[in-house]
């Protein structure tokens, strides 16, 4: 998972999803487990570029949720991955 892959964030089906329910998606689409050394500082890159809010759902469990600046981040990188797909596929 890279740090500024907000993806895994935001498509969770979960409007505040924990951790472990964003890790889920990247490892089911690369067969391969991530491990919490690699996640939570990802995590926490997101959350230090406020592309990302981190709150408590209990003294264990964090959730975290896109903010309109990560939002935006992801729209724009969509965009520009739609618009990449296109002239590549014009070339």
């Amino acid at each position: 998972m890279h740090e500024y892959d907000l993806a895994p964030v935001a498509d969770t089906g979960h409007d505040q999803p924990s951790g472990q329910q964003i890790k889920t998606e990247p490892e089911d689409a690369r067969n391969e487990e991530i491990n919490h050394g690699r996640l939570y500082p990802n995590l926490d890159t997101l959350v230090n570029t406020d592309y990302v809010e981190k709150g408590e759902i209990d003294r264990r469990t964090n959730y975290y949720e896109l903010t309109d600046e990560g939002r935006t981040a992801l729209r724009e990188r969509r965009e520009w991955e739609a618009q990449y797909l296109r002239e590549t596929a014009l070339a």
